[in-house]
């Protein structure tokens, strides 16, 4: 056991470990969306940087918790990242309705960890989840909410070009 480990129990540890491939997962498909709307028949400039930023957040976010998980004695395992659902990922409307579940599932597995955590009066753990990811959760989903209900009323053809080119 690692002399600096304290009070840090093994499911801690372990959801740690798949939190880190929840976050490079979305990074993964937060980059296939990203080059979706940077393909030529698709060209979405705005929506292509909107996911491309979404992509270094969640590697970021993947860095936090590899950081994490050596600060508190933890041993970094990394599995194997599934590749997104689909590659062809239709209209702005769908694009955005795919990263609102993909925000929604990591902020559920980001409330389970605190939840483990919580449970094994890990408050340091608690506090770095809501310190540095829950508020950006709930930020995130809002904004994917709000685009979701503009991309909504802007219709499909020159209505998604409009969208692209002034929602974000």
């Amino acid at each position: 056991m690692a002399q600096i480990r304290q009070n840090y129990h093994a499911a801690s540890e372990e959801l740690i470990n798949k939190q880190i491939n929840m976050e490079l997962y979305a990074s993964y498909v937060y980059q296939s969306l990203a080059f979706y709307c940077d393909r030529y028949d698709v060209a979405f400039k705005h929506l292509h940087e909107f996911f491309s930023n979404n992509s270094k957040e969640e590697r970021e976010h993947a860095e936090k918790f590899l950081k994490y998980q050596n600060k508190r004695g933890g041993k970094i395992v990394l599995t194997d990242i599934k590749t997104p659902e689909k590659s062809e990922w239709g209209t702005p409307r769908e694009m955005l309705l795919a990263a609102l579940d993909l925000e929604k599932k990591v902020n559920q597995a980001l409330l389970d960890l605190h939840g483990v955590a919580e449970k094994h009066g890990d408050k340091q753990l608690c506090d770095f989840i809501e310190e540095e990811f829950l508020e950006e959760q709930v930020n995130a989903i809002k904004e994917l909410g709000d685009l979701i209900t503009n991309a909504d009323r802007c219709g499909a053809g020159l209505g998604e070009f409009l969208f692209d080119k002034h929602a974000f």
